[in-house]
Protein backbone atom coordinates (compact mmCIF):
# COMPACT_ATOMS: atom_id res chain seq x y z
CA UNK A 1 0.00 0.00 0.00
CA UNK A 2 2.60 2.56 1.06
CA UNK A 3 4.59 1.87 -2.78
CA UNK A 4 1.16 2.50 -3.86
CA UNK A 5 0.52 5.64 -2.76
CA UNK A 6 4.02 6.70 -3.59
CA UNK A 7 3.59 6.22 -6.97
CA UNK A 8 0.05 7.91 -7.15
CA UNK A 9 2.13 11.04 -5.61
CA UNK A 10 4.93 10.46 -8.56
CA UNK A 11 2.06 10.58 -11.23
CA UNK A 12 0.73 6.42 -11.17
CA UNK A 13 -2.79 6.72 -12.18
CA UNK A 14 -4.79 4.10 -10.14
CA UNK A 15 -7.04 1.38 -11.63
CA UNK A 16 -10.56 0.69 -9.84
CA UNK A 17 -8.81 -2.70 -8.62
CA UNK A 18 -6.55 -0.53 -6.67
CA UNK A 19 -8.62 2.06 -5.46
CA UNK A 20 -11.28 -0.36 -3.67
CA UNK A 21 -8.47 -2.10 -2.29
CA UNK A 22 -7.66 1.24 -0.86
CA UNK A 23 -11.38 1.67 -0.09
CA UNK A 24 -11.19 -1.09 2.76
CA UNK A 25 -8.50 -0.51 4.67
CA UNK A 26 -8.34 -0.67 7.99
CA UNK A 27 -6.55 1.29 10.84
CA UNK A 28 -3.46 3.02 10.46
CA UNK A 29 -3.70 2.42 6.93
CA UNK A 30 -6.63 4.96 6.53
CA UNK A 31 -4.89 7.64 8.19
CA UNK A 32 -1.92 7.04 5.77
CA UNK A 33 -4.15 6.98 2.93
CA UNK A 34 -5.94 10.25 3.99
CA UNK A 35 -2.47 12.14 4.23
CA UNK A 36 -1.32 11.20 1.08
CA UNK A 37 -4.56 12.83 -0.48
CA UNK A 38 -3.97 15.54 1.35
CA UNK A 39 -0.75 15.79 -0.01
CA UNK A 40 -1.96 15.71 -3.77
CA UNK A 41 -5.02 18.19 -2.67
CA UNK A 42 -1.87 20.98 -1.54
CA UNK A 43 -0.38 20.19 -5.04
CA UNK A 44 -3.35 19.78 -7.27
CA UNK A 45 -5.30 23.19 -5.21
CA UNK A 46 -3.15 24.35 -2.29
CA UNK A 47 -4.55 25.96 0.43
CA UNK A 48 -7.82 27.36 -0.55
CA UNK A 49 -11.06 25.90 0.84
CA UNK A 50 -14.31 27.40 -1.14
CA UNK A 51 -17.37 27.40 -0.83
CA UNK A 52 -20.36 28.92 -2.87
CA UNK A 53 -23.09 31.44 -1.26
CA UNK A 54 -26.48 28.89 -2.83
CA UNK A 55 -30.23 28.00 -1.51
CA UNK A 56 -31.47 25.16 -2.07
CA UNK A 57 -35.36 26.20 -3.89
CA UNK A 58 -38.06 23.29 -3.26
CA UNK A 59 -40.43 22.51 -5.85
CA UNK A 60 -42.04 19.16 -5.06
CA UNK A 61 -41.73 16.14 -3.14
CA UNK A 62 -44.17 14.35 -5.87
CA UNK A 63 -41.70 11.62 -7.62
CA UNK A 64 -42.15 8.86 -9.91
CA UNK A 65 -39.32 7.07 -9.22
CA UNK A 66 -39.66 6.55 -5.09
CA UNK A 67 -36.55 5.29 -4.80
CA UNK A 68 -35.94 2.95 -1.87
CA UNK A 69 -32.75 4.87 -0.09
CA UNK A 70 -34.99 7.95 -0.15
CA UNK A 71 -37.76 9.15 2.71
CA UNK A 72 -38.22 12.55 0.52
CA UNK A 73 -40.17 11.67 -2.50
CA UNK A 74 -44.24 10.81 -2.13
CA UNK A 75 -46.61 9.55 -4.86
CA UNK A 76 -48.98 11.39 -6.48
CA UNK A 77 -51.78 12.33 -4.29
CA UNK A 78 -50.14 11.40 -0.98
CA UNK A 79 -51.61 13.77 2.13
CA UNK A 80 -48.03 15.20 2.75
CA UNK A 81 -47.57 15.69 -0.83
CA UNK A 82 -46.67 18.57 -2.41
CA UNK A 83 -46.14 21.43 -5.51
CA UNK A 84 -44.98 24.49 -4.78
CA UNK A 85 -46.35 25.97 -8.08
CA UNK A 86 -45.33 29.47 -9.52
CA UNK A 87 -45.99 31.85 -6.56
CA UNK A 88 -43.50 29.00 -4.04
CA UNK A 89 -40.80 28.97 -6.95
CA UNK A 90 -41.33 33.08 -6.66
CA UNK A 91 -41.02 34.02 -3.00
CA UNK A 92 -38.16 31.52 -2.62
CA UNK A 93 -36.43 32.83 -5.60
CA UNK A 94 -37.04 36.85 -3.95
CA UNK A 95 -35.58 35.59 -0.76
CA UNK A 96 -32.25 33.74 -2.56
CA UNK A 97 -31.88 37.45 -3.99
CA UNK A 98 -32.23 39.89 -0.57
CA UNK A 99 -30.18 36.65 0.68
CA UNK A 100 -27.17 37.60 -2.15
CA UNK A 101 -27.17 33.88 -3.29
CA UNK A 102 -25.01 32.75 -7.12
CA UNK A 103 -26.22 30.04 -6.98
CA UNK A 104 -30.30 28.65 -7.09
CA UNK A 105 -30.37 24.78 -6.52
CA UNK A 106 -33.76 23.27 -7.69
CA UNK A 107 -34.21 20.65 -5.58
CA UNK A 108 -37.53 18.22 -6.63
CA UNK A 109 -38.70 14.86 -6.87
CA UNK A 110 -39.23 13.63 -10.58
CA UNK A 111 -42.78 14.73 -10.93
CA UNK A 112 -44.91 12.35 -13.52
CA UNK A 113 -46.71 15.53 -14.16
CA UNK A 114 -43.75 18.02 -15.58
CA UNK A 115 -42.91 18.27 -18.91
CA UNK A 116 -40.02 19.71 -20.85
CA UNK A 117 -41.98 22.94 -21.33
CA UNK A 118 -42.74 23.06 -17.54
CA UNK A 119 -39.22 22.56 -16.66
CA UNK A 120 -38.40 25.62 -18.69
CA UNK A 121 -41.28 27.65 -17.36
CA UNK A 122 -39.64 26.86 -13.62
CA UNK A 123 -36.03 27.91 -14.43
CA UNK A 124 -37.44 30.94 -16.24
CA UNK A 125 -39.62 31.97 -13.47
CA UNK A 126 -35.74 31.69 -11.23
CA UNK A 127 -33.78 33.29 -13.71
CA UNK A 128 -36.25 36.27 -14.65
CA UNK A 129 -36.18 37.32 -11.18
CA UNK A 130 -32.23 36.44 -10.20
CA UNK A 131 -30.65 36.98 -13.75
CA UNK A 132 -26.68 36.86 -12.24
CA UNK A 133 -27.39 33.45 -10.56
CA UNK A 134 -26.40 29.96 -11.93
CA UNK A 135 -29.31 27.77 -12.12
CA UNK A 136 -28.38 24.45 -11.19
CA UNK A 137 -30.78 21.67 -12.01
CA UNK A 138 -31.69 18.85 -14.43
CA UNK A 139 -30.17 15.56 -13.63
CA UNK A 140 -30.05 12.87 -16.45
CA UNK A 141 -32.58 11.07 -14.60
CA UNK A 142 -35.01 14.17 -14.93
CA UNK A 143 -33.65 14.90 -18.86
CA UNK A 144 -34.56 11.78 -19.64
CA UNK A 145 -38.27 11.78 -18.21
CA UNK A 146 -39.22 15.64 -19.53
CA UNK A 147 -38.02 14.43 -22.88
CA UNK A 148 -40.50 11.31 -22.45
CA UNK A 149 -43.35 13.28 -21.62
CA UNK A 150 -42.74 15.68 -24.30
CA UNK A 151 -41.85 13.79 -27.19
CA UNK A 152 -38.50 15.17 -27.69
CA UNK A 153 -35.05 14.05 -28.08
CA UNK A 154 -32.53 14.54 -24.91
CA UNK A 155 -30.73 17.23 -26.61
CA UNK A 156 -33.68 18.92 -27.64
CA UNK A 157 -34.86 19.16 -23.74
CA UNK A 158 -31.00 20.55 -22.92
CA UNK A 159 -31.16 23.10 -25.29
CA UNK A 160 -34.82 24.21 -24.18
CA UNK A 161 -33.91 24.43 -20.56
CA UNK A 162 -30.39 25.67 -21.06
CA UNK A 163 -32.66 28.63 -23.44
CA UNK A 164 -34.31 29.13 -20.03
CA UNK A 165 -32.15 29.75 -18.38
CA UNK A 166 -30.43 27.06 -16.84
CA UNK A 167 -26.80 27.33 -15.79
CA UNK A 168 -25.11 24.29 -14.54
CA UNK A 169 -26.62 20.62 -14.75
CA UNK A 170 -26.66 18.75 -11.55
CA UNK A 171 -24.79 15.47 -11.76
CA UNK A 172 -27.34 13.64 -9.47
CA UNK A 173 -29.59 10.63 -9.96
CA UNK A 174 -26.37 8.98 -10.29
CA UNK A 175 -26.06 7.38 -6.65
CA UNK A 176 -23.96 3.78 -7.87
CA UNK A 177 -23.21 4.10 -11.51
CA UNK A 178 -23.38 -0.23 -11.27
CA UNK A 179 -26.46 -1.20 -13.05
CA UNK A 180 -26.54 -4.26 -10.03
CA UNK A 181 -26.36 -1.88 -7.27
CA UNK A 182 -29.97 0.33 -9.38
CA UNK A 183 -31.76 -2.35 -9.78
CA UNK A 184 -31.87 -2.92 -5.52
CA UNK A 185 -31.40 0.96 -4.77
CA UNK A 186 -33.53 2.73 -7.73
CA UNK A 187 -34.74 0.15 -10.07
CA UNK A 188 -37.10 3.10 -11.58
CA UNK A 189 -34.31 5.03 -12.57
CA UNK A 190 -31.99 5.19 -15.54
CA UNK A 191 -28.98 2.89 -16.71
CA UNK A 192 -25.63 3.50 -15.85
CA UNK A 193 -25.07 3.91 -19.81
CA UNK A 194 -28.41 6.48 -20.04
CA UNK A 195 -26.89 8.42 -16.98
CA UNK A 196 -23.69 8.87 -18.80
CA UNK A 197 -24.74 9.11 -21.85
CA UNK A 198 -27.21 12.29 -21.30
CA UNK A 199 -24.40 14.04 -18.72
CA UNK A 200 -21.87 13.16 -22.10
CA UNK A 201 -24.43 15.26 -24.19
CA UNK A 202 -24.75 17.97 -21.80
CA UNK A 203 -20.64 18.34 -22.03
CA UNK A 204 -20.80 18.48 -25.15
CA UNK A 205 -23.40 20.72 -25.75
CA UNK A 206 -21.21 23.14 -23.29
CA UNK A 207 -22.97 22.77 -19.94
CA UNK A 208 -20.67 22.12 -16.85
CA UNK A 209 -22.04 19.19 -14.21
CA UNK A 210 -21.37 18.01 -10.81
CA UNK A 211 -20.55 14.19 -10.24
CA UNK A 212 -21.48 12.69 -7.41
CA UNK A 213 -21.94 9.10 -5.64
CA UNK A 214 -23.99 8.02 -3.55
CA UNK A 215 -22.37 5.75 -0.90
CA UNK A 216 -23.35 3.23 2.21
CA UNK A 217 -26.26 1.66 1.25
CA UNK A 218 -26.47 -2.02 -0.55
CA UNK A 219 -23.49 -0.96 -2.22
CA UNK A 220 -19.70 -2.43 -1.73
CA UNK A 221 -15.73 -0.90 -2.35
CA UNK A 222 -15.91 -2.87 -5.20
CA UNK A 223 -18.53 -0.83 -6.91
CA UNK A 224 -17.63 2.37 -5.43
CA UNK A 225 -14.35 1.91 -7.27
CA UNK A 226 -15.96 0.80 -10.24
CA UNK A 227 -18.48 4.25 -9.81
CA UNK A 228 -15.13 6.04 -9.71
CA UNK A 229 -14.11 4.68 -13.40
CA UNK A 230 -17.26 5.79 -14.60
CA UNK A 231 -16.89 9.26 -13.91
CA UNK A 232 -12.83 9.31 -14.55
CA UNK A 233 -13.23 7.83 -18.30
CA UNK A 234 -16.34 10.19 -18.43
CA UNK A 235 -13.95 13.19 -17.79
CA UNK A 236 -11.40 12.37 -19.68
CA UNK A 237 -13.86 12.15 -22.94
CA UNK A 238 -15.59 16.08 -22.07
CA UNK A 239 -14.18 17.88 -19.50
CA UNK A 240 -17.52 18.63 -18.19
CA UNK A 241 -17.17 17.61 -14.53
CA UNK A 242 -16.64 21.05 -12.27
CA UNK A 243 -16.34 18.83 -8.85
CA UNK A 244 -16.72 15.45 -7.35
CA UNK A 245 -19.05 15.38 -4.40
CA UNK A 246 -19.17 12.26 -2.11
CA UNK A 247 -22.42 11.71 -0.52
CA UNK A 248 -22.87 9.51 2.77
CA UNK A 249 -26.19 7.25 2.69
CA UNK A 250 -28.39 8.82 5.44
CA UNK A 251 -30.54 5.69 6.39
CA UNK A 252 -33.19 6.69 8.46
CA UNK A 253 -36.56 6.95 7.52
CA UNK A 254 -35.45 5.16 4.60
CA UNK A 255 -37.93 2.47 2.95
CA UNK A 256 -34.32 0.10 2.75
CA UNK A 257 -33.98 0.50 6.74
CA UNK A 258 -37.95 -0.04 6.89
CA UNK A 259 -37.48 -2.77 4.71
CA UNK A 260 -34.77 -4.45 6.87
CA UNK A 261 -32.34 -4.37 3.99
CA UNK A 262 -29.46 -1.81 6.15
CA UNK A 263 -28.76 -1.19 9.58
CA UNK A 264 -27.45 1.96 9.20
CA UNK A 265 -25.64 4.06 6.89
CA UNK A 266 -21.87 4.67 6.12
CA UNK A 267 -19.36 5.37 9.01
CA UNK A 268 -16.69 7.63 9.59
CA UNK A 269 -13.97 5.05 8.53
CA UNK A 270 -15.86 5.05 4.85
CA UNK A 271 -16.20 8.62 4.44
CA UNK A 272 -12.40 9.22 5.14
CA UNK A 273 -11.54 6.69 2.80
CA UNK A 274 -13.46 7.67 0.02
CA UNK A 275 -12.91 11.37 0.49
CA UNK A 276 -9.47 10.45 0.20
CA UNK A 277 -9.62 7.38 -2.25
CA UNK A 278 -11.40 10.16 -5.01
CA UNK A 279 -8.51 12.77 -4.69
CA UNK A 280 -5.94 9.91 -4.98
CA UNK A 281 -8.10 8.89 -8.51
CA UNK A 282 -9.43 11.56 -10.21
CA UNK A 283 -6.19 13.43 -11.68
CA UNK A 284 -8.73 14.93 -14.04
CA UNK A 285 -11.02 16.31 -11.37
CA UNK A 286 -9.44 18.80 -9.45
CA UNK A 287 -11.88 19.58 -6.65
CA UNK A 288 -12.93 17.31 -3.94
CA UNK A 289 -16.49 18.56 -2.53
CA UNK A 290 -17.37 18.10 1.20
CA UNK A 291 -20.95 17.61 1.93
CA UNK A 292 -21.20 19.31 5.41
CA UNK A 293 -24.82 18.67 5.50
CA UNK A 294 -24.81 14.82 5.05
CA UNK A 295 -21.75 14.76 7.86
CA UNK A 296 -22.52 18.04 9.92
CA UNK A 297 -19.60 20.44 10.26
CA UNK A 298 -16.54 18.20 12.83
CA UNK A 299 -16.41 15.45 10.15
CA UNK A 300 -16.25 18.10 7.43
CA UNK A 301 -13.07 19.05 8.91
CA UNK A 302 -11.65 16.05 9.17
CA UNK A 303 -12.52 15.56 4.93
CA UNK A 304 -10.80 18.66 4.47
CA UNK A 305 -7.85 16.37 6.10
CA UNK A 306 -8.07 13.82 4.00
CA UNK A 307 -7.87 15.35 0.06
CA UNK A 308 -11.48 17.44 -0.03
CA UNK A 309 -10.95 21.68 -0.66
CA UNK A 310 -14.44 22.60 -1.07
CA UNK A 311 -17.33 22.74 1.67
CA UNK A 312 -19.82 23.17 -1.20
CA UNK A 313 -22.79 25.71 -0.38
CA UNK A 314 -24.34 27.65 2.09
CA UNK A 315 -27.61 25.68 1.31
CA UNK A 316 -30.02 27.49 3.54
CA UNK A 317 -32.09 24.14 3.81
CA UNK A 318 -32.25 20.59 2.82
CA UNK A 319 -35.93 18.49 3.14
CA UNK A 320 -33.88 15.68 0.80
CA UNK A 321 -31.11 15.13 4.02
CA UNK A 322 -33.69 16.36 6.66
CA UNK A 323 -36.62 13.68 5.88
CA UNK A 324 -33.75 11.15 5.33
CA UNK A 325 -32.87 11.56 9.16
CA UNK A 326 -30.15 14.60 8.98
CA UNK A 327 -30.05 17.31 11.40
CA UNK A 328 -27.72 19.25 10.35
CA UNK A 329 -28.70 19.97 6.80
CA UNK A 330 -29.97 23.74 7.32
CA UNK A 331 -27.33 26.97 6.72
CA UNK A 332 -23.71 26.91 6.91
CA UNK A 333 -22.57 30.13 8.18
CA UNK A 334 -19.03 31.06 6.37
CA UNK A 335 -18.24 32.12 9.71
CA UNK A 336 -18.63 28.89 11.19
CA UNK A 337 -16.69 27.60 7.91
CA UNK A 338 -13.66 30.11 8.04
CA UNK A 339 -13.51 29.25 12.03
CA UNK A 340 -12.69 25.58 10.86
CA UNK A 341 -10.11 26.79 8.08
CA UNK A 342 -8.37 28.82 10.12
CA UNK A 343 -7.29 26.10 12.74
CA UNK A 344 -6.42 23.59 9.79
CA UNK A 345 -4.02 26.72 8.67
CA UNK A 346 -6.04 27.08 5.73
CA UNK A 347 -7.93 30.35 3.14
CA UNK A 348 -11.45 30.10 3.37
CA UNK A 349 -12.73 31.66 -0.35
CA UNK A 350 -16.02 32.07 -1.65
CA UNK A 351 -16.50 30.89 -5.47
CA UNK A 352 -19.08 31.26 -8.40
CA UNK A 353 -20.89 27.77 -9.33
CA UNK A 354 -18.04 26.81 -12.07
CA UNK A 355 -15.08 27.62 -9.26
CA UNK A 356 -14.10 30.99 -10.18
CA UNK A 357 -13.02 32.64 -7.08
CA UNK A 358 -14.90 35.80 -6.05
CA UNK A 359 -14.34 38.31 -3.59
Amino acid sequence: MKELLEDVLEGHRLTPAEAAGLLKARGSDVWEIAAAADILREQTVGDIVTYVRNQNIHITNICRNLCRFCAFGRPPGAPDAYDVGDAGIRAQVTLAKERGVTELCFLSGVNPAFSAERYAEMIGIAHEIIPEADIHTMSPDEVTWAARKSGLTTAEVIEMTRDAGLGTMQGTGAEILVDSVRSRICPNKISTAEWSRIIKEAHMMGLKSTATIMYGSVDTPDDRAEHLGVIRDIQDETSGFTEFIPLPFIHENTPLQQAGLVTGGSIGREDILLFAVARLFFDNIPNIQISWGKIGDRMASLGLLAGGNDFGGTMFTDEVSVEAGASSADYFDPADMKRITDDLGRVLRRRSTVYELLD
